[in-house]
Parts: structure tokens; sequence; C-alpha cells
């Protein structure tokens, strides 16, 4: 054969790999309003820096007369390419070739890229669109699902790890992205789940549909194993994109600095407002997220899960910084399970990769009751208190109103390694609140009164409490509060602290690794 001729041979077999299933499935999955693999790619990277890999592998499975069928690429599209001209690996998973099913060779080539990520020290992204195992390749498959897992295990906390979900991805297929740093769902074409309904209907009787047992409203507001809910699929590769913005390439490096036009030093006057008189009256505290940062711009985390606290990036002075904030516009910005769960699980992540952390506290306590303590709200609060216990990334905690009992403790304080701790002069930092303290510090004298006498006794006290610990005096007197600072002045003084921090080093003890209360 001539030189030209291999030549053509190889331009006609990359045409083919690129057609994946052909054109007529590739016309099926247009029609389903979805991208291709190798489209999803393209919006995702920057513009002609794709290097694919492993573009002529096909499967060796016999089963089934799969030998009658082969695809070049084997449903998974694999390589790497720059995003703002920054190296990220890649694989995209193609529906058009048998279902974009994963077989032993299409997890060999996932694997591969994870490898390779890992030996270079570059994040990786996953994009799913697939039927799961390939059911002709029986333990083959499952054994290839367990390859990816083990890598994703070994990359956590070294590699970001992203996964979007822009398909199908069920049963053993969504524990890969489940290990992953972040999860993001289309809300057009996506689903998640361990089981589907068919199933669910057989066993449990239960009549449920894809959406509502695994749609990406499902899993981005009520099982909180999305991070994020894009509109369509372009959406999704957008945030993506933005993400990167905020991440280092590896737990090795700090997170990349970008030029900024903000002031530091910028005072706004509003802040000094924002707090109502009344100390039960909620406001928006991603008003004062957005004060602070650069430009007024806030990426949030999980936006949709567990409202009650507030996670996400900004950028302080052109620095990365992630914000962890209590909600006092919704359920009073009380802890509970779900938001210490979400809260926990998004310091550790930035910990991991070198991000610090700003606490911004107006938290009244644990959420009460029966369903939290059965549910095991000791064990969750407990996460979020590790973490921050166990974070070594420099960590600035704003108390802004009130700061009581255990919430006070596991919100950042000074005694869970909090570098700098300012509060405004708005802040309460005490056990509980004025009422609650009187009725168990005099309620038994109170009981022996009238109750117009106990009802003017307990204002009395009310009061005492109030002047005592409704301000952040008492906490600065012990040093817990390094200073209290005008509101408005707020910006300036984190990112003074932390540029302050930016040699910090703190260790923790030779281990394995601690248990942290699952």
């Amino acid at each position: 054969m001539a030189i030209q001729d291999k030549i053509d041979l190889l331009i006609k077999k990359r045409e083919e790999a690129a057609l994946g299933g052909g054109e007529k499935r590739i016309a099926s999955q247009h029609a389903k309003g979805k991208f291709t693999a190798r489209e999803r790619i393209d919006i995702l990277l920057d513009e002609g820096s794709f290097e694919e890999f492993d573009m002529f592998v096909t499967h060796r499975s016999t089963n089934f007369d799969m030998d009658k069928q082969h695809f070049l690429g084997d449903g998974v599209v694999t390589g790497h390419g720059t995003i703002d001209g920054r190296v990220v690996y890649v694989y995209s998973q193609d529906f058009t070739v048998f279902g974009g099913s994963l077989s032993e060779t299409f997890a060999e080539k996932i694997c591969k890229v994870m490898d390779m990520a890992m030996k270079v020290g570059a994040p990786v992204i996953g994009i799913n669109d697939s039927g799961g195992a390939r059911i002709q390749e029986g333990v083959n498959s499952l054994a290839g699902y367990a390859e990816i897992f083990q890598r994703n295990i070994m990359a956590s906390g070294v590699i970001p790890q992203i996964s979007a979900i822009f398909g199908p991805c069920a049963g053993g297929a969504v524990y890969s992205p489940a290990l992953t740093d972040v999860v993001i769902m289309s809300e057009e074409s996506s689903y998640m789940f361990v089981t589907g309904p068919k199933v669910t209907k057989t066993v449990t009787g239960e009549d449920i549909s894809v959406d509502d047992l695994g749609g990406a409203d499902v899993h981005t507001s009520k099982s909180g194993v999305a991070h994020y809910k894009a509109e369509n699929e372009e959406e999704g590769l957008m945030l993506i994109r933005k993400m990167m913005e905020y991440l280092p390439n590896n737990n090795m490096e700090d997170p990349i600095q970008t030029s900024c036009n903000d002031p530091l030093d910028r005072i706004d006057d509003v802040l000094n407002e924002i707090i109502p008189e009344n100390p039960n009256q909620p406001y928006e505290m991603k008003d004062v997220i957005w004060s602070l940062a650069d430009n007024n711009e806030f990426f949030e985390f999980q936006r949709h899960y567990a409202k009650n606290i507030i996670t996400g990036f900004v950028k302080l002075n052109g620095n990365p910084t992630a914000v962890v904030a209590n909600q006092p516009n919704y359920l009073a910005g009380v802890l509970d399970i779900n938001a210490s769960r979400k809260a926990a699980r998004f310091v550790r992540f930035c910990d991991a990769f070198n991000i610090p952390i700003l606490t911004l506290v107006d938290v009244p306590g644990f959420l009460p009751g029966s369903k939290q303590e059965h549910e095991g709200i000791i064990t969750h609060g407990a996460k979020l208190m590790f973490a921050y216990g166990e974070a070594t990334v420099p960590k600035v905690t704003v108390t802004l109103r009130k700061s009581y009992g255990g919430a006070h403790d596991v919100m950042s304080s000074k005694q869970l390694r909090g570098d700098v701790n300012y509060a405004w002069p708005t802040a309460e930092i005490a056990v509980m609140g004025p009422k609650g303290a009187v009725e168990v510090l005099e309620g038994r004298k109170m009981s022996k009164m009238t109750p117009e006498e106990a009802a003017k006794h307990a204002a009395k006290k009310e009061e005492e409490y109030k002047e005592q610990f409704a301000n952040p005096y008492n906490a600065a007197k012990y040093g817990y509060i390094d200073d209290v600072i005008e509101p408005r002045n707020t910006r300036f003084r984190i990112v003074r602290a932390f540029r302050t921090l930016t040699n910090k080093k703190d260790m923790n003890p030779p281990k394995k690794h601690g248990n942290i209360p699952l």
C-alpha cells in the first residue's frame, strides 16, 4: 500500500470514529435536544485544544453476536484539552454507540485519562450519558466500573473531579459521579438513580416517574446528590468552565489569582443598616455576600438544597475564596441535618484544594425536634464541626448577629482554629437567646409568682441578659473575637486578614486518616 493510501485510510478511520454510532443515531440524539459526545467536548474546551486518545479502540466481546458489531472508540471519547489555557482531562460518553453502555475497553479508556490526570496534576471532567453496564459483557463491565471507582477514590482531594450528567445515569454508573467533587445535571435530559421506576414498582409497589425518582430537580433540591442544575447542556458546560475559575489544578497548588479592578478598601454604607432592629426579623444574607465580593459577583454552590445555609465562591481582591453563611431568610438560618451535611462537604472540598474560607455567622442554633434527633442531627452536626476543625486553609469568620449554643462553636469559632474572628456591633454570642435563658435561670422563681408578676420579672431579666450578651464585647473580652468592626468596612478588613494569612501553616497530627462521623 502506498504512503498516500495509508494516509487516506487514516483519514477515513478518523471520519468513521467521529460519526460514533452513525448519522441516524446522531440525528436521534439531536432530536432529543442533546448534543453528541464530541459536540459537548467542543463546547467545553478552548477552541482547537482537544487532543483525543484511543480513537481506534473497539470492544473485545464475542457474546450475543457482539463480534459482528464494532464502532471505533467503543462509546466514549477521551483525551485532554484546555479551559482558559489550563490543561484538563476529559471523557465524554457517546449514547449513539450501544446506548453509551460501559464495556471493559470503555472503562479502560476512562481509566487511562484518569491515570494521566493524576500523573500531571490536572482536573478530570466526566460527561455522563449512558445506559449503564453493557449487559453482553457481564462481570467484565462491572469490573470496569469498579476500576473507575477506585481511581475516583484515589484522585479525591488530589485533583478536582467534575461530573456532568446529560442523559441517563443509573445503577452502578451513579457511583462515579457521586465520588467526584462537583455534579451538574441538565434539567432537560438527565436523571440518576440506583434502581429505576420499573424495578421500584415491582419491588415496593411505588408508581413513580423517571423525573420524580431521579431528575435534576430531585437531586439538586431534595437529595443533595447534584450541586448544580442547568437549564440545558450548554449552560451546564459553561458552569464547568466557570467553576474552573475558582479551583487550582491540584492539591499542591493554590487557586489562580486574577487582576481586580474593584478597590479592596471599598466601603458600603448599606451594611451599617442591613441588620434589622428586631432580632427576629430576617434579612437577605446574599446582599452581604454580594457587597463584600469583587464586582459583587457570587458563584453559589448547591443553591437549591438546604437553603438555610449558603455556600459558594467569590473573589476577594482577585483571590478565589469560599463562603459559608447562615441564611436568616430561610428557617431563620438554623442548622439542621441537611445544612450541616451541605456545609461540611463544602468546607472539606475547599480545604482539599487550598481555597480560603470566609464564614458569615447568624445562627440561632440547631433545629430542635424528634425528627431531627431520630435522623441523627448529633452526628450530622458533628460533621460540620469536624470539617472546620480539620481544615488548615486560612479561615476568617464574621459574626453578624446571632451565634448561639453549639452552633456558635460549629461555625468556624476561634476554638476550631478560626484564624481571624471578627464581629459586627450587632453580634449576640451566648449559650441561648434571652427568652430561653430566662426560662431556664428564673423558671422556678417565676412559677411561684402571679402571671402578671412573672411576666414583669421575665421582661426585666431578659433586658439584663440582652445588656450582657446581646453584644460582641463579652466574647471579645476573652479574645474569642479578635475585633469588633464597623459593618461598612468589612470588605477591607477581611481582604487584609486573608492577605496576612497567605503563608499560614496549620499542621494536623500524623495519621492514616481521621474517622469523620459519617
